[in-house]
């Protein structure tokens, strides 16, 4: 199997069947076989039915469902463990960033300059086609901060909350079989487990537009976020 894309998602039924679509139609011109395997955290809505959409022959198509809603990190693992895929994708819903900027990370892995490949909407090189309210703008850059004074998260990671996120397969089926984070915090600790090991990060530049849609409320989360982070202190940073 060529290329994976992992699809998270939570009550994206309006959503879902055009993310799967640009997904499939992304594979089909790229690859020779590919998989989407779109993992529904207990929606509450249609997002399961309706991501179940034709596609090309040479494209698989999963749609993973569970009944409780156990948090994006949880769904981005549960996807990334049944992957099969030689280079693994992982992207939000809402088409933030077209797919064909995988296209650049997949040159960074292929040169064999890092073996994980992050989109940044940070990068100078980066084209921001809506950017989310200056409030959210100042959460991130705050988190960002905590995370290099606490975390010893690399300066050249400038964007770890971005969604668009790539790995070498067997790469990504290592980490995330070691993961425990459920919810926000599963990008940093994917960060951590990857400086363990030896793995290689880069960024590479993308095009994005704000999703007003969001399912993510940074104000009802700063305790969660914050004992997570402690733990993964505790067990990842010596």
């Amino acid at each position: 199997m060529d290329f994976s894309i992992i699809i998270p998602a939570f009550n994206e039924g309006p959503k879902i069947a055009t993310d799967v679509l640009a997904a499939a139609e992304f594979l089909g011109e790229n690859f020779n076989s590919g998989e989407i395997i779109v993992v529904d955290d207990g929606s509450t809505d249609d997002t399961a039915e309706n991501a179940e959409i034709p596609t090309p022959a040479n494209v698989n198509l999963h749609v993973i469902r569970y009944d409780d809603n156990r948090g994006k990190g949880y769904a981005v693992r549960r996807g990334i463990l049944e992957s099969r895929g030689d280079e693994v994708l992982f992207a939000d819903s809402g088409l933030c960033i077209p797919y064909e900027n995988a296209l650049r990370g997949r040159r960074l892995l292929r040169s064999g300059v890092c073996d994980i490949a992050h989109g940044s909407r940070k990068r100078p090189d980066s084209r921001i086609v809506k950017s989310h309210l200056k409030s959210r703008q100042l959460a991130s850059t705050l988190f960002l901060w905590l995370l290099r004074l606490c975390m010893h998260i690399p300066r050249h990671l400038t964007d770890t909350q971005c969604g668009f996120k790539m790995y070498k397969g067997d790469v990504a089926r290592i980490i995330y079989s070691e993961c425990k984070s459920t919810g926000f915090t599963f990008d940093i600790e994917t960060i951590l487990r990857a400086q363990k090991k030896g793995y290689r990060i880069e960024e590479f530049p993308v095009e994005w537009t704000a999703d007003t849609d969001t399912r993510l409320v940074l104000s009802k989360m700063p305790l969660r976020i914050l004992v997570s982070l402690c733990r993964l202190k505790r067990e990842l940073i010596s």
